[in-house]
């Protein structure tokens, strides 16, 4: 075999071996058939490695062992990588990557701030699978470090303001704690000369209501040093205002609870709806609610029929709670006809499904459901159903789009009729372009938080004429401004932070808003993002649809970001813009769009 040959074959072996690895998939068309009489096996490690981050231990001075355990059961590990983020910031540095057990190196920590750090670990095994490790906390103080414990966002009463003194030796020092208006330096003790343990209580009933900075003072001789500013801490000593809705009486089957709640400073966190039997003191709860309207569906059949007084209950996100006045003498009877319609939404298009509650101690006949133009009393049997569930099926496309309203008529067994409560003002809106779906997606390094590289993807049902969402857009990326508003600042609550969209030029991009339906942004605070823009398209379907994709960048003006605790995932709401049209002219309809697929922690 020649020189040449050898090389040729020898080629050919490493590119073969090198196809071993994690596959790929090709583009190429299929040109021919071919047959393998060889054995096929399964890859040999599917299984991704285990990896935990050892606790170094705080504080942390000069060159420390920063360590981590790691294993897999199938190839093994290729390589863990030890990392450290700061306190607050959003991206990891890598300290090193050890490829053999102990997983470990050195951390010279002269090198970084005094502070607050997170240490995680990242393992990868040799298939090319990785985990990463929880993270562990732990403080670097090379030098006399002053940290002030922080109370928490939102605060009320007296709450407690620990300092801690890092490196501190031999020397005494005395410690005073400060506040001042958030965004101010105008510096105002809490307390001071404080001695070892370093503890102030804080009596924030004896200040306004709003936003305050704070800060740790430690003093030794004419030498002080002062520890990192605990920004935007807010203070919320009033309590929210609530107002009970007399749902009428007597009460039987499903019905709507309701309460109207308000708070100036930390939003409303949740209202609780209670009922007591009439002339005792022990309130039950019926139904809890988080999010406006604070309403919720409720089955008096729970209750022994009886007389009831109703009320309820909020709560702020600072604690503060306010019990409304009592409704009494509100009759539950469930040995009586009941009738209710079921809300069908407040925009329907295309084909909806219509359904009510109906019963009654002498049997149910039927129930009718019906529509009306709104405030109308021109009413049209849609359907009648002899059995439950008590539904139909409406096709909206044989009606004149505009407002229509819903009832339920029942016939119990003796003949009798009881018609439901009215559901008013729904819009019908078969409007050819309409908005499809909303999502988010989390790209940054904190989950729960607003910031950059996260991103919010709009798609409509089919294409759209993109210079109607900015005059002379094709879809190339284009920097645009992303304003975040609290919910509080738009009577909606603090779950309603509102995200809509502008050109750097202060324009509207006509892509409507969006009702995030979670905490992103303190109270009465907004937010405002620099962000890209860009357009794609998608099938819906089965036709070619627009995608309208905003990237957020880093932020460019406002305060109070930040991260969601709620573990209650929700649907974000979508109210695309009618300024927006097809390419032949036809304009966008307004009716909301709620997030499909399930429930999820946005960003």
């Amino acid at each position: 075999m020649t020189r040449r040959m050898l090389l040729l074959v020898a080629g050919a072996f490493a590119l073969g071996v090198m196809g071993l690895g994690i596959p790929t998939f090709s583009t190429a068309a299929y040109t021919g058939r071919t047959t393998n009489t060889g054995a096929v096996t399964g890859a040999a490690d599917w299984t991704p490695p285990t990896v935990t981050v050892q606790d170094p231990g705080s504080p942390l001075k000069g060159t420390v062992t920063v360590a981590a355990t790691a294993a897999d059961s199938g190839s093994g590990i290729q390589g863990v990588s030890l990392q450290y983020l700061p306190s607050g910031g959003s991206s990891w540095t890598t300290l090193c990557t050890a490829i053999a057990a102990p997983y470990s190196c050195s951390w010279n920590t002269t090198a970084v701030t005094d502070g607050g750090y997170d240490l995680r670990a990242v393992a990868t095994d040799r298939a090319g699978y990785s985990t990463t490790s929880s993270s562990t906390a732990t403080t670097v103080a090379n030098n006399l470090l002053v940290v002030l414990g922080s109370a928490g966002e939102v605060v009320r009463g007296t709450v407690s303001l620990p300092t801690t003194l890092y490196a501190a030796g031999t020397t005494t020092y005395t410690v005073r704690v400060e506040y001042a208006p958030s965004g101010s330096t105008n510096w105002k003790s809490i307390c001071t000369s404080l001695s070892s343990p370093y503890t102030c209580s804080w009596n924030t009933t004896t200040f306004a209501n709003g936003d305050y900075d704070l800060r740790a003072v430690a003093t030794a001789g004419n030498t002080s040093t002062t520890s990192t500013v605990v920004e935007a801490v807010l203070v919320d000593n009033l309590a929210p205002v609530v107002t009970m809705t007399d749902p009428g009486t007597p009460l039987a089957g499903v019905v709507t609870l309701a309460a109207t709640a308000s708070d100036t400073h930390s939003g409303v966190g949740q209202v609780v709806i209670q009922a007591a039997v009439n002339g005792t003191g022990s309130w039950a709860t019926l139904c809890t609610v988080t999010t406006t309207p604070f309403s919720c569906r409720y089955d008096t059949a729970q209750l022994t029929d009886g007389s009831y007084s109703l009320r309820a209950v909020a709560t702020d996100a600072a604690g503060n709670a306010t019990i409304s006045g009592g409704i009494p003498n509100r009759v539950v009877d469930n040995t009586v006809s009941s009738v209710s319609m079921d809300d069908p939404g407040a925009f329907l298009s295309g084909t909806v499904s219509l359904t009510a509650n109906a019963s009654s101690t002498a049997g149910v006949t039927s129930v009718r459901i019906q529509r009306a133009p709104g405030g109308t009393a021109t009413w049209t049997d849609l359907c009648t159903d002899t059995t439950a569930p008590f539904a139909c099926t409406w096709d909206t496309t044989g009606v004149a789009d505009g407002l229509y309203d819903f009832r339920a008529v029942l016939v119990d067994g003796t003949g009798k009729v009881t018609t439901s409560t009215t559901i008013s003002g729904r819009r019908v809106d078969n409007s050819p372009l309409r908005g499809y779906d909303v999502q988010a997606a989390n790209g940054g390094a904190t989950g729960g938080r607003l910031e950059a590289n996260d991103s919010l993807t709009f798609t409509y049902n089919g294409q759209i004429n993109l210079a109607t969402v900015a005059a002379g857009w094709a879809g190339a990326a284009t920097a645009v401004r992303v304003r975040v508003r609290d919910g509080n600042l738009l009577a909606i609550g603090a779950k309603g932070d509102t995200l809509d969209v502008q050109l750097t030029s202060g324009v509207t991009v006509n892509l409507g808003s969006v009702v995030l339906k979670d905490d992103y942004v303190k109270s009465n605070k907004t937010a405002i993002f620099n962000a890209t823009m860009t357009a794609g398209t998608t099938t819906v379907a089965g036709a070619t649809a627009t995608v309208i994709t905003l990237r957020l960048g880093t932020l460019a003006s406002g305060s109070g970001i930040r991260t969601t605790s709620s573990n209650a995932a929700a649907a974000m709401v979508w109210t695309p813009s009618s300024a927006v049209s097809d390419p032949t002219g036809r304009v966008c309809s307004t009716a909301p769009v709620t997030e499909s697929g399930a429930l999820d922690r946005e960003f």
